[in-house]
C-alpha cells in the first residue's frame, strides 16, 4: 500500500473501495492562503519593513497606491550624497532615491512623495523614484505626462515606431526633436527619453513626444545662461538655420544671430560659404539685448578667427605681381581671389587699355589671371588690382589729316608750310580786311 494512502473502506458485501491519495502540493497551498489571510508578498514586506503603531490616527501617513497598484508614500529627506538622496519614512524604513529624478537638488528635512520601485535584499533599503521622472515603466502605472525611458525599434513616413515597458508605441516626427530632422533613421535603436502625451489602455495605443523632453531642458538651461551671459564672452555654438542676412546659432538655451559680415572674414555670397546646419563653433558674444520677447543675441565668428588678409598683406607691396582667380563679375569691375576668402577689385578701367564695355566680354568667371598691386587699404580691407598694368599698350598709327590722308602721312610734329595765293584766296583776303591776320577758321 502505498504510505501516502488511506486504508480502504468495506462495503456491506465485504468488498474494499480504494481511497485517492490525497494531494500534498494542493493541501500546501491551501494551508498557506489561509495563514496569509489573502495577503500578498508585496503587502508582507510592507508590513516587516513599516513599524505599524497599534492604532492609526488622523495624524498618521497611510500608504497609498499608484493607479498601477505601486506603493506611494511620503518621506524625509535625509541627506544628499552624491548622485544619491536617502530617505526616511520612519525609524526601521528608510531608502534611496536617484538625484536625477528631481528637478533641483531638494534639502534636508524637506518631506516628499515618492514610490517604492523594490527591496534591496543586500543593503535592507527601499529603492525610489519620483512621480514624473523616468523609471523603469510599468504598464499599469504608465500615465499621461509621465517620463520614461523608450527604444525606438522601427520608423514609417510619419514617425518612429517605439517600444515602452514592453508595449507599442508611437512617435510622430514633429515631435522627435526641437527641429525639423530630415532623416529620422538616425535614430534606429536609440533609448531616449520621452513624455507621454496621449494613451488609451483598451486600444493599446500610446503616443511619445521626445521634444517636450527636450523643450523643458531647454528652458532650464536658457533661464540659467540669461542669467550669467555677458558682452565679450566666448561660447560653443551649434549652427541651427541659415538665412540670408548671417545663420542662428544655439548657444545652449538660447539662439543667437551671428550677422553674414561676422561669419567669416571677407566677402561671402551667402551663409553656407562658411558653415552648414550642425557645424558646431566657437563664437563672441557682441550684444546683449534682454529687454525684447524673445532676448536678442549678437554673435561673432569671425573674430575669434586668424585673419588671413592680415597674414597675407604683411607679404604684399604696392606694384608686385599676384596671381588669382576670377570669382565675381559686376558693372563696376571683376572680383579676383588672391588666397582663401581675400578678394582684390580690378576695376573696369584696368581690365584692358582698350575701352571695356562689359566686364563678362573680357573676362570669366573661374578664369586664372595676373595682375599688379596698384593700393592696398588695410583698415578698410581694400586691394586694388591692375590687369592692364601687367600688358604693353598697343602701338597706334596716326590717322591722316583733315585731308583725307592726303598730306602723304606727314607726321604731326612736321611744319605746315603755307601755299602760295591763288585767286579765290586772294578775294577771301580782300574781302576780309585785305589780310591774313583776320582770317580765322582754320581754312587750309
Amino acid at each position: 500500500m502505498h504510505p501516502d494512502s488511506t486504508p480502504p473502506d468495506s462495503d456491506a458485501l465485504g468488498r474494499t473501495t480504494p481511497t485517492p491519495p490525497v494531494d500534498i502540493n494542493a493541501a500546501l497551498n491551501a494551508e498557506i492562503e489561509r495563514a496569509l489571510g489573502g495577503m500578498n508578498a508585496q503587502e508582507i514586506l510592507d508590513a516587516t519593513n513599516t513599524p505599524r503603531p497599534a492604532a492609526r490616527t488622523a495624524g498618521t501617513n497611510p500608504i497609498r497606491r499608484t493607479s498601477g497598484g505601486r506603493q506611494l508614500r511620503t518621506g524625509q529627506v535625509m541627506d544628499v550624497r552624491g548622485k544619491d538622496v536617502f530617505v526616511e519614512f520612519g525609524p526601521k524604513s528608510h531608502g534611496i532615491c536617484p538625484i536625477t529624478h528631481f528637478e533641483t537638488p531638494p534639502t534636508a528635512g524637506e518631506k516628499l512623495e515618492f514610490i517604492v520601485e523594490r527591496l534591496d535584499p543586500f543593503e535592507g533599503v527601499l529603492i525610489l523614484a519620483r512621480e514624473g521622472m523616468i523609471t523603469k515603466a510599468q504598464w499599469g502605472d504608465l500615465k499621461v505626462g509621465q517620463v520614461v525611458e523608450a527604444r525606438c525599434v522601427g520608423m514609417n513616413v510619419g514617425g518612429l515606431d517605439m517600444e515602452v515597458a514592453h508595449h507599442h508605441a508611437f512617435m510622430p516626427a514633429a515631435q522627435v526633436d526641437l527641429r525639423h530632422v530630415e532623416d529620422i533613421s538616425v535614430f534606429l535603436g536609440q533609448k531616449m527619453e520621452c513624455e507621454i502625451i496621449e494613451l488609451r489602455r483598451n486600444r493599446e495605443r500610446m503616443l511619445l513626444s521626445r521634444r517636450r523632453v527636450l523643450e523643458k531642458e531647454r528652458t532650464e538651461k536658457r533661464n540659467v545662461l540669461l542669467g550669467e551671459i555677458e558682452v565679450g564672452s566666448q561660447r560653443t555654438a551649434t549652427i541651427v538655420s541659415l538665412q540670408p542676412f548671417g545663420a542662428f546659432a544655439d548657444i545652449g538655451g538660447v539662439d543667437g544671430l551671428i550677422p553674414m559680415g561676422e561669419l567669416a572674414h571677407g566677402m561671402l555670397q551667402q551663409a553656407s560659404d562658411a558653415v552648414s546646419v550642425g557645424d558646431v563653433v566657437e563664437v563672441r558674444v557682441i550684444r546683449v539685448d534682454l529687454t525684447g520677447v524673445p532676448p536678442r543675441i549678437t554673435l561673432s565668428r569671425r573674430r575669434l578667427m586668424a585673419d588671413p588678409v592680415a597674414e597675407l598683406v604683411n607679404g604684399l607691396e604696392v606694384g608686385a605681381t599676384i596671381s588669382g582667380v576670377v570669382r565675381r563679375l559686376m558693372e563696376f569691375g571683376a572680383f579676383v581671389e588672391i588666397a582663401p576668402g581675400i578678394e582684390g577689385l580690378v576695376h573696369i578701367s584696368e581690365i584692358s587699355h582698350d575701352r571695356v564695355f562689359s566686364t563678362d566680354k573680357a573676362l570669366k568667371i573661374g578664369e586664372e589671371v595676373q595682375a599688379k598691386i596698384l593700393a592696398l587699404d588695410l583698415p578698410k580691407r581694400r586691394i586694388s588690382l591692375s590687369i592692364k598694368a601687367l600688358k604693353d599698350a598697343p602701338v597706334r598709327q596716326e590717322s591722316g589729316g583733315r585731308d583725307g590722308g592726303r598730306s602723304g602721312g606727314r607726321d604731326r610734329g612736321e611744319a605746315i608750310q603755307p601755299r602760295e595765293a591763288d585767286p579765290s584766296m586772294r578775294k577771301l583776303l580782300s574781302r576780309f580786311g585785305g589780310t591774313d591776320k583776320n582770317l580765322k577758321g582754320g581754312l587750309s
